[in-house]
């Protein structure tokens, strides 16, 4: 019988993980929301689709899993998404799967004042961060804490949820506002404080087994993720790989992944230079591939695609086991943003270097490769005024993800 693997996946993604599984032998089981089950999966490579409703939380698909497993024995389970990881490894612990990451494990990857205290007692720079549960506490944060500060979620992604404050009054009038709301979800303590720091972010894309990075693609952000969620043109490019800043990311890189004992699978982790004092800050890290088509974008500049490796890891036996890929050194970069209409024409966009299109309703993506660093700045520079000239919406800032 035929190893079984449960892919769960409450976003559209992942397909070249199910190829990889299903190459590698296994039968694949996707387990999506209802409302995602006619998207375009790789529908030859799975043996089946479970779904569970749009609003499902963790117990939902425990439950849908549980179901599968009367009919069908599972030997690994994985998620896909960032919203996927602490339903996955809840549902191995329950079924007593012992491969992949425990749920409090994989909370250190989900939970950022977690994340920080771990990281900040291994030495990592974290901007000063609270976790709000003592109102005297913050109080005296506020009071030591130079402004302005952030209050984030602590398990939301990218900007969701975010309130800057330059006032402590402001402070506590977004935290109070939370406390009137009455909910649990809602509650002050489900959210931390840290000091906001004006600076450039990278992330460090990390491919991992048995404890070291096999492969990694170190990358800059345009303008910091919490920018463009205010509206504009996110861009990412591959950093130059005899920088100073290069070889510091990946030291601060592997030494966090080791602090977080992540043997296998891949990482996205984000770290943030201040204009101030020039020292790296840890912005956040996941255990999981980076969303806006960074998989693509690496897989352009330095040969290998972080689905399809993160596939190959997690059905990797001794009968068959996992091969590095051969990387290769050039540069890729993207730019994506939303646009006015709901499927963008870009075929008036001609540049040779231009090697990827984003294909998806209301958003425009290119991504472009080339040899050297200088001739990808300029078309990230050209292309983000084309993009905004010809297709740019500006879409309200949500404050989280709908349930």
């Amino acid at each position: 019988m035929k190893n079984h693997i449960i892919c769960i996946a409450s976003e559209f993604k992942g397909n070249e993980f199910i190829e990889e599984c299903h190459q590698a032998g296994w039968h694949v089981t996707l387990l999506t929301r209802e409302d995602l089950s006619y998207s375009d999966w790789s529908w030859t490579s799975l043996n089946e689709l479970r779904t569970v409703p749009p609003a499902s939380q963790e117990d939902d698909y425990l439950r849908e899993i549980v179901n599968i497993a009367v009919h069908q024995p599972i030997q690994h389970i994985v998620g896909l998404d960032e919203f996927d990881v602490l339903p996955a490894a809840r549902a191995r612990e329950y079924l007593q799967i012992f491969k992949g990451m425990s749920r409090s494990h994989a909370l250190r990857f989900r939970d950022k004042l977690t994340m920080r205290s771990i990281a900040s007692a291994s030495g990592i720079a974290c901007p000063e961060f609270l976790g709000v549960f003592n109102s005297g506490d913050v109080n005296e944060y506020l009071d030591t804490v130079p402004a302005p500060w952030i209050i984030k979620p602590r398990t939301e992604v990218s900007a969701f949820g975010i309130r800057k404050c330059e006032t402590k009054e402001r402070a506590w009038e977004v935290l109070n506002e939370l406390e009137n709301r009455e909910t649990w979800r809602d509650h002050p303590s489900k959210f931390l404080i840290e000091r906001f720091i004006e600076g450039k972010v990278y992330h460090v894309d990390s491919v991992v087994k048995d404890g070291k990075i096999v492969a990694s693609g170190v990358n800059g952000y345009g303008t910091t993720p919490f920018k463009v969620a205010q509206g504009g043109v996110f861009t990412s490019s591959t950093l130059e790989y005899k920088s100073k800043e290069r070889k510091e990311l990946e030291k601060l890189n592997k030494k966090l992944l080791k602090a977080f004992n992540h043997t296998d699978g891949v990482a996205h982790a984000e770290f943030l230079k201040s204009d101030e004092d020039g020292k790296f800050y840890l912005v956040e890290v996941a255990c999981r591939v980076g969303g806006a088509y960074i998989a693509n974008v690496h897989e352009h500049a330095n040969g290998f695609n972080l689905w399809r490796e993160w596939g190959k890891i997690e059905t990797a036996t001794k009968k068959d086991p996992y091969e590095p890929p051969k990387l290769k050194k050039e540069y890729a970069g993207i730019a994506l943003a939303l646009a006015r209409e709901e499927t963008p024409d870009t075929s008036h966009y001609t540049d040779e270097e231009i090697v990827y299109r984003v294909n998806k309703p209301q958003h425009v993506g290119l991504i472009f490769q080339t040899t050297g660093k200088e001739k990808l700045d300029a078309l990230l520079v050209d292309y983000g005024k084309k993009i905004t000239d010809d297709f740019l919406e500006i879409a309200p800032v949500k404050e989280r993800y709908d349930d």
